[in-house]
């Protein structure tokens, strides 16, 4: 090599190429990694040298051969790359290799903006200094390629125009944790600084997307998802569609529950004139939704509901799809339908379903959420109402177009009603749930608004975390993990600020929480279990039970110390009932294990002392931020052994975790014959949990007659799901025929997805 070609350092000085330097840094790299080869590093690189060259662009060339080399075969590619992108990264955050004392760190960045004033408020540079002794920069090496890129892309606080990134991964853990303990008694704050830096910094808790880029800077709005409901009124329609541009611009995903707006043809105001129906108003919310820029860490989506029984259902179940034109489509909205067990009867008995405009038919939109007996006495009631408008169409009909486009679209999702209000934490006389969110894990009251500073109204949000599920060795190390996450979320309901009063009135009066997992497909082959035998339930039945006892016990514990929720009358666990009384008892069949810990005196202590929030679980899909602790996502099986994500950052592989150990014992998604034993496991994890779950349903048209799934396989899925307490599903994947080896690519950041509006955590 020339000698005399000069490279240009970040600094801007000039200085003659070292190749051995490049040599010692892929090096340092390698160390420790099983089956890496700097050589194939350096010749993969093929570096086109050139006088002026930018060192940051060697270094950046090197990370992709690096990256380039990740494969099942060599998985520790991975970390090699990931190691050769935190140095890079750290270059152009601190100009060094070694991060700066945090002290100085945050007054720098507190000066420019970046974070946020109170930093320095709540904390001395003595304590600073305290929590500089915690932090170890060595955690970096343990990230993946693929979570560095993420962290990059969409976590570490940055000038997401020129690109300049100001912080490294152990500052934001560290910060984070800083921010949401401030609030508590200086003699004890540090301890819990620490043990919440220790468990997100080595992976055992996972945070969201807009906790991780958001707590620690100016912007103070942190839950994942928000559930907007919409009155049959156009100021109602108009404080939506204000709230919905509000939080959209915040990082937020939305659900909005639609259902009671009236159908096309409606009388308005006495007959004067006609009603326009749903469409236009939905067009109105896309419109909406899409109105704001959520600051490059994600775009904005949303998942509209109505019931079955609407009179427009079946223009609605055709919004997505392809066919039609823009006036009868509203394409960029996913979709909720809204089920009960009469719905199911008539299916069943081969019956017709009568569709009502809500308007028409008085309390039967209440009593579909609130009172099953109740319902189906009012709606027998109205069929048999001539003076009522109707149509008849016969369920069979309408299941079959119901499953047809939530196949051809993948994004019609199904919300079993009944199950959401009688397996519920919520009394639902006096807190009904009326919808989910984005990605259909949150079940939470709501109430419409008639104006954007009603305080009347009621906008749900819900905070969310994870437990990494490959990190627990004890199912007893859910009560330092449960009580942690409860603090620290209950912590941000107060740290962050509410733009709208009717958020801020729910947030602070039910405290709702929603902690899910993370890994456990994972935690399935280290367990030599099976997604698709049955072989998975009995262990799946202990780990979700402990999950929710310790969350249970972590939040009465801290009612004891600072009072339970206001609205805590509103729940049924104020009446003592607990998830374990109001589950389907079909489940049983499925699984025997019995209950392991002591719910009668939990039970006792939750009637006397309260809960300090009114919720606590939630499984979320984490589609994102499971790929920061190098995890397989929420409780979802692998498409591959690598997995392909395409992001804006590009294409990302990440291997799943322990490969050289497990692969004989992983299931892929495509190797499970159907989706019974997964929708079993997901009924099992729904006797604990007190919300929801998203849990996906899965075709290989290739296993069927002629390569088409059957409607008939359809609807039996369907019904299995509501048969075994399922309350809601989420997307319809259909395998592809792609090259499952190095994943079918899953789009992590594709509109409408949940990373791609709110809550994947």
């Amino acid at each position: 090599m020339n000698k005399s070609i000069l490279v240009t350092k970040r600094d801007g000085k000039k200085e003659p190429i070292n190749l051995d330097k490049i040599h010692k840094v892929i090096t340092w790299a390698a160390e420790g990694l099983d089956n890496v080869s700097v050589s194939q590093v350096e010749l993969r690189s093929h570096i086109q040298f050139y006088d002026g060259i930018r060192t940051s662009d060697i270094h950046e060339t090197i990370i992709r051969a690096a990256a380039d080399l990740i494969s099942q075969e060599t998985p520790d590619y991975q970390y090699l790359a990931a190691r050769l992108a935190i140095f890079h990264l750290r270059k152009k955050a601190y100009n060094q290799f070694t991060p700066p004392p945090l002290y100085e760190h945050v007054k720098k960045l507190v000066a420019s903006k970046r974070y946020d004033k109170h930093l320095l408020e709540d904390y001395t540079q003595e304590d600073f200094e305290q929590m500089d002794k915690i932090i170890d920069h060595w955690r970096d090496m343990s990230f993946s390629y693929a979570a560095v890129k993420q962290l990059e892309g969409k976590y570490l606080v940055q000038n997401r125009v020129t690109g300049e990134i100001y912080e490294s991964a152990q500052f934001l853990y560290i910060l984070v944790a800083a921010c949401l303990f401030a609030n508590y008694p200086k003699e004890t704050r540090l301890s819990y600084i620490k043990r919440f830096y220790d468990a997100v910094s080595t992976f055992k808790i996972s945070l969201p997307t807009p906790i991780m880029a958001g707590v620690r800077t100016p912007t103070r709005q942190f839950s994942s998802c928000v559930l907007i409901e919409c009155d049959d009124s156009l100021d109602s329609i108009n404080a939506t569609a204000s709230a919905i541009v509000k939080y959209v611009s915040q990082r937020a995903g939305i659900g909005i529950n639609a259902g009671r707006i009236r159908a096309l043809g409606s009388s308005i105001r006495g007959g004067e004139a006609f009603h326009t129906g749903c469409i236009p108003f939905y067009k109105y919310f896309q419109t909406a939704v899409k109105s704001c820029s959520q600051g490059g860490v994600r775009g904005g989506a949303a998942t509209v509901f109505y019931p079955l029984w609407h009179l427009e259902v079946e223009s609605l179940l055709v919004l997505r799809n392809n066919r039609g034109v823009e006036e009868n489509r509203v394409r960029h909205l996913d979709y909720g339908v809204q089920i009960n067990k009469l719905m199911y009867q008539r299916l069943i008995k081969n019956e017709n379903i009568t569709l009502f405009s809500p308007s028409d038919v008085p309390g039967l939109y209440d009593a579909f959420f609130a009172d099953q007996d109740k319902f189906e006495a009012l709606y027998r009631q109205y069929e048999q109402d001539a003076n009522i408008r109707k149509r008849e169409v016969k369920a069979i009909e309408l299941f079959a177009l119901l499953m047809q486009e939530r196949a051809s679209t993948g994004r019609i999702y199904i919300q079993n009603v009944d199950h959401c209000n009688t397996h519920s934490p919520f009394n639902a006389e006096l807190a009904p749930v009326h919808q989910s969110n984005l990605c259909m894990e949150i079940a939470l009251p709501t109430k419409p608004l008639y104006n954007i500073n009603d305080e009347n109204g009621e906008i749900a949000l819900c905070t969310l975390s994870a437990f990494n599920l490959g990190e627990i060795e004890s199912l007893d190390d859910f009560e330092e993990l449960a009580d942690l996450t409860v603090r620290a979320l209950d912590s941000l309901l107060d740290y962050q600020d509410y733009p709208v009063p009717a958020a801020k009135n729910s947030s602070i009066n039910r405290r709702t929480l929603g902690v899910g997992v993370i890994n456990y497909a994972y935690y399935l082959a280290k367990h030599g279990v099976k997604y698709s035998d049955g072989s998975a339930n009995n262990l799946t039945h202990r780990t979700f039970e402990a999950m929710q006892y310790y969350l249970l016990k972590a939040s009465n514990n801290l009612a004891k110390e600072k009072g339970a929720c206001p609205l805590f009358n509103e729940t049924t666990y104020s009446q003592g009932i607990l998830p374990i009384d109001t589950y389907k008892k079909d489940l049983d069949t499925i699984t025997k294990e019995p209950l392991h810990y002591d719910w009668e005196s939990l039970r006792e202590s939750i009637k006397t002392h309260g809960l300090r929030n009114s919720t606590l679980s939630a499984l979320m899909p984490s589609e994102t931020s499971s790929q920061i602790s190098n995890a397989t996502n929420g409780i979802e099986p692998p498409r591959g052994f690598v997995s392909v994500k395409a992001s804006k950052d590009g294409i990302l592989r990440q291997v799943v975790p322990d490969y050289n150990h497990l692969k004989n014992f992983y299931e892929l998604l495509w190797q499970i014959p159907n989706n019974t034993g997964y929708l079993h496991l997901v009924g099992i994890m729904q006797k604990f949990i007190d919300q929801s779950i998203s849990a996906n349903t899965n075709y290989d048209p290739t296993k069927f007659p002629n390569d088409k799934v059957p409607m008939k396989q359809l609807l039996a899925d369907l019904l299995t799901a509501y048969k075994f307490g399922v309350k809601t599903l989420y997307y319809h994947n259909t395998r592809d025929g792609a090259e499952d080896l190095q994943g079918d690519i899953a789009l992590a950041d594709s509109e409408g997805g949940c990373e791609g509006g709110a809550c994947k955590i």
